[in-house]
């Protein structure tokens, strides 16, 4: 299957260790020297409507990239640094 990187942009990123979805994908990091994709970038979610500008973006390597499907795409990270927890009060 062939795939353009504009056809990767908007694809839903699910983390296959616990299933959380963890955004969608923003852009790519491609190695100019060799024309490799490096990594797939979702950008941060926006603070208080943008006004307080964003969360830091997920960067994802390549390697650990498992399945891209035609509308999702399954990574194998470490979800703990992405993911809040709802802490009782």
């Amino acid at each position: 299957m062939t795939c353009r990187i504009a056809e990767l942009r908007n694809k839903q990123v699910v983390c296959v260790k616990n299933g959380c979805v963890l955004g969608y994908i923003s852009d790519v990091e491609i190695n100019t020297a060799d024309g490799r994709l490096e990594a797939i970038v979702i950008f941060g979610r926006l603070r208080f409507f943008g006004l307080l500008g964003r969360e830091d973006d997920i960067i994802i390597p390549w390697h650990e990239i498992e399945v891209i499907g035609r509308e999702t795409v399954l990574v194998n990270t470490d979800p703990a640094p992405y993911v809040r927890m709802n802490k009782a009060r």
